[in-house]
């Protein structure tokens, strides 16, 4: 069941607000106005962040809730909420890097009780599928919230790391930031034809992609040129087109169109459901003025490491180098050194995995889980280079 794309906006958002500062003053021709005024001024008051020098861990989810808007984009007659897509989004302590960690939807897990806004306790669940955690608290809290607050407890009990908020964004919020950003380029490497996707079909090459259109291809599982239409093939899509957002937030051409700008951080803050630690305005400029040094070469990203389930060819399971890169987050240690020429490569390791599902046969596990950073080469590599 399709369900919405990764959502690794809420460390784009703070980095476009962070860069707002720092960039625009190097796009303009500027007047030294402070030597001109002299220095009998009122103090400037800068952003403060209250979490200066602790390491952040963000959960980011994309809710499938067919309502309002969202049920305009998406009109599959599915009822309920999933979050088919988490990441783990971890801000380092000097905030000089942001990570972002994918958890496949269809890990094999145990999950706790989890408390929901209306009162009500969610039942144990053993050996599901993760995603299980997202609507077990929707269906009990009957929002979104609650749905959240139960994948968070699940995280924390899974990966032994406190989390310090959550992030939800919808189906529509996904792809007015896409349009907002007048579309995202991104790599085809073969033709793409997915009926259940919208009727989405794609030509091989670079392509532009709107708002609808980059919602339609994150939440692609079925159809010609989409491999075997596990999850895990379509987590590489979904970090590619989060990549390409962020070159597009970071991007000059963004940075200096005020409007343009501003329709973005619109359709940003008008698409969030977030944990009341971190919908603070305050505390996000802080936050975001903190993060004002980030370029998308300091944005990472992996997924969890795993291997088929031996008691279900169709979910995963964490493999033991997951313990490393939880511990690795807990610490704040970088979670893993990107092997040289990685930000060049395609997605290695959800697309070993997806062959060795579709083969019936179990991955060995990496010991040095892949890393891509979201540069312009990032997601481009030898299976795209004939197209792109």
């Amino acid at each position: 069941m399709v369900g919405l794309v990764a959502t690794g906006v809420l460390a784009l958002g703070l980095a476009a607000f962070a860069t707002i500062a720092a960039t625009l003053g190097g796009n303009i021709e500027g007047v030294d106005s402070d030597a001109l005024m002299g220095g009998d001024r009122p103090e400037a008051i800068v952003p403060e962040d209250p979490d200066a020098g602790r390491p952040l861990n963000i959960v980011v989810l994309g809710s499938d809730a067919r309502t309002g808007a969202s049920g305009d984009l998406v009109a599959d007659g599915e009822a309920g909420a999933r979050s088919d897509t988490t990441m783990v989004l971890h801000l380092s302590g000097d905030r000089t890097r942001v990570e972002v960690v994918s958890v496949p939807r269809d890990s094999t897990v145990d999950v706790p009780a989890c408390s929901t806004t209306n009162g009500k306790t969610t039942r144990e669940l053993r050996g599901v599928k993760f995603n299980s955690a997202f609507s077990q608290g929707y269906v009990a809290g009957g929002d979104v919230a609650s749905g959240a607050v139960c994948t968070t407890t699940t995280l924390e009990q899974l990966s032994g790391v406190r989390m310090d908020g959550f992030v939800v964004v919808d189906f529509a919020g996904f792809a007015g930031m896409v349009q907002a950003l007048g579309g995202v380029e991104v790599c085809v490497p073969e033709e793409v034809r997915s009926p259940k996707a919208n009727n989405l079909h794609l030509q091989p090459g670079i392509q532009v992609l709107d708002g609808p259109t980059a919602l339609s291809y994150a939440r692609a599982r079925t159809g010609e040129g989409l491999g075997n239409g596990s999850d895990l093939g379509r987590i590489g899509r979904q970090q590619e087109l989060v990549a390409a957002m962020a070159r597009g937030v970071l991007s000059k051409d963004l940075l200096t169109d005020t409007p343009a700008l501003l329709k973005f951080l619109d359709a940003v803050t008008s698409s969030l459901t977030m944990s009341s630690d971190l919908a603070s305005l305050d505390k996000l400029a802080g936050l975001a003025y903190s993060l004002r040094g980030v370029s998308p070469g300091n944005i990472t990203f992996m997924t969890v490491p795993h291997a088929t389930d031996p008691a279900n060819s169709a979910n995963v399971v964490w493999t033991d180098e997951a313990e490393l890169v939880w511990d690795n987050m807990a610490n704040d240690r970088p979670l893993s050194t990107p092997e040289e020429g990685a930000s060049t490569s395609p997605s290695a390791s959800p697309e070993a995995t997806e062959g060795a599902i579709e083969a019936g046969t179990s991955p060995a596990p990496s010991p040095s889980p892949t890393v891509k950073d979201a540069g312009e080469e990032a997601f481009t590599g030898a299976d795209t280079t004939s197209v792109c």
